[in-house]
C-alpha cells in the first residue's frame, strides 16, 4: 500500500518500568485493534499516537506526516486530525448534546468538514436526545455522544480507548451496532484499544497483539485468533473468526444460517439480517468437540468436514486442535485423553460438531 493508504508509527518511550518500542505499518481502513494483557501499552501507544504522550520516532497517518524526529517535525494534539474516545464520556455536563457534539466541530473551519452535524447525529442514532444534558442521559447514550463529538470534527483517524469498559452488557449490546455502522459508512480508519477479545472479534479487521511494549503480531483478526502459537489461542474464551454470507433467516425460530465457503452454519439469532448480508461468527473453541463419524440424533446443528493441521498442548490434561474447514480455520479444546483415543494425528479428517448457541454473531 502507498503512504496515502496506510498508517504508520515507529515509537519509543523508556520509562522507569516500562519501555514502549512498536513499530507498525497499518491499513488506513477499518477497525484496527490494538490487544493484550494489563500494561502492555496499548494505551502508551495510542496517546504517543495521538501526542499526547512525546514518544521518540515518527508518525504518519494516510500521508501527513505528524511526527518525524529526523527532521524535527512535531504536530501538537491540536494541530493532528485525529478525534479521541476515552473509557468515560467526559461530556461537558453545563452543554446540550447538540452543543456538546457542536464542540467537535470547532476544531476544524467550515470549509473543511466533511462530516456535518446531522449525519454524526444520525450515525449514532442521537436524534431525538439533541436538546438533552448529559446527566439525563445513560450511559451507552453517553458515549454514542462522545463518539459523535470525535467524529463531528473529521478526524483523517478516529482512535479509541476502551470506550466500552465502563458499561455494562445491556448498554454495550446498545452501542456496539453503531460502531459497527461507523466502519461501513465512513472512510475512517480506526484504532481500538480493548481488553474484551469479543469486542475485537466483531469489529476489527485488523489485529495487533502488544506484549510487555512490543508487538507479538500482527495481522487479520481472524487469522491471529486461530494461531495456535499465540497466546490468543490458549486463553479461557479463545475461539475462531470465521467470515460467511447470510442464506437463510428464520424469524420464527431465530435461526440464522450463514454460508461460509465450503459449509453453511446455523445458529440462533435476534437480530435482524438480510439474505446476502456478509456476517462474522466467532466459535469458541469449547465448544467444538470431535468425531470420527458424524453424530446422528442428536440437538447438534452443525456438523463440519474438517481437516487436523496442528495439536498444541494446552495445559494440564487438555489439548488445542487446530483445524481447517474448507479455507475456514477453526480451533478446539479436548481433553488430552480424547485426543489419545482417538490417536490424533496432524492430517486426520474428523467431523466438527458445534451447537448453534454456541456460536455468536
Amino acid at each position: 500500500m502507498s503512504p496515502e493508504q496506510t498508517i504508520a508509527a515507529r515509537l519509543h518511550l523508556a520509562r522507569a518500568d516500562f519501555t514502549l518500542d512498536v513499530d507498525l505499518a497499518l491499513p488506513g481502513q477499518g477497525v484496527t485493534a490494538l490487544f493484550g494483557p494489563s500494561g502492555c501499552g496499548k494505551t502508551t501507544c495510542l496517546r504517543a499516537l495521538a501526542g499526547l504522550e512525546r514518544a521518540a520516532g515518527r508518525v504518519q497517518v494516510k500521508g501527513a506526516i505528524w511526527q518525524d524526529d529526523a527532521t524535527r517535525t512535531w504536530l501538537p494534539t491540536h494541530r493532528r486530525q485525529l478525534g479521541y474516545v476515552f473509557q468515560e464520556a467526559s461530556l461537558f455536563p453545563h452543554l446540550t448534546v447538540r452543543r456538546n457534539i457542536e464542540y467537535g466541530q470547532r476544531r476544524l473551519a467550515a470549509g473543511r468538514r466533511r462530516i456535518s452535524l446531522d449525519q454524526a447525529v444520525q450515525l449514532l442514532g442521537l436524534a431525538t436526545l439533541l436538546e438533552r444534558l448529559p446527566h439525563t442521559l445513560s450511559g451507552g447514550e453517553r458515549q454514542r455522544v462522545a463518539i459523535a463529538r470525535a467524529l463531528a470534527a473529521s478526524p483523517r483517524l478516529l482512535l479509541m480507548d476502551e470506550p466500552l469498559a465502563a458499561l455494562d452488557a445491556a448498554r454495550k449490546a446498545e452501542v456496539l451496532p453503531y460502531l459497527e455502522r461507523l466502519q461501513h459508512q465512513l472512510d475512517i480508519p480506526v484504532l481500538y484499544v480493548s481488553h474484551a477479545i469479543d469486542e475485537v472479534a466483531r469489529l476489527a479487521s485488523h489485529l495487533v497483539l502488544l506484549h510487555q511494549g512490543r508487538v507479538l503480531a500482527h495481522g487479520p483478526t481472524a487469522e491471529l485468533l486461530a494461531r495456535a502459537d499465540l497466546p490468543l489461542a490458549h486463553a479461557d474464551n479463545a475461539g475462531a473468526l470465521v467470515s460467511g454470507t447470510v442464506s437463510h433467516h428464520d424469524p420464527h425460530e431465530h435461526l440464522l444460517s450463514v454460508r461460509l465457503a465450503g459449509c453453511t452454519l446455523r445458529l440462533v439469532s435476534s437480530r435482524q439480517h438480510a439474505v446476502g448480508e456478509a456476517v462474522r461468527l466467532r466459535i469458541p473453541a469449547r465448544d467444538v468437540s470431535l468425531a470420527r463419524v458424524p453424530a446422528e440424533g442428536s440437538t447438534i446443528l452443525n456438523i463440519l468436514p474438517v481437516r487436523i493441521t496442528r495439536l498444541v498442548p494446552d495445559g494440564a490434561g487438555q489439548v488445542l486442535v487446530a483445524l481447517d474447514c474448507a479455507g475456514s480455520a477453526l480451533l478446539a479444546r479436548i481433553t488430552a485423553h480424547s485426543c489419545a483415543a482417538l490417536a490424533l494425528a496432524p492430517g486426520q479428517t474428523l467431523h466438527a460438531h458445534v451447537k448453534g448457541v454456541a456460536l455468536a454473531d
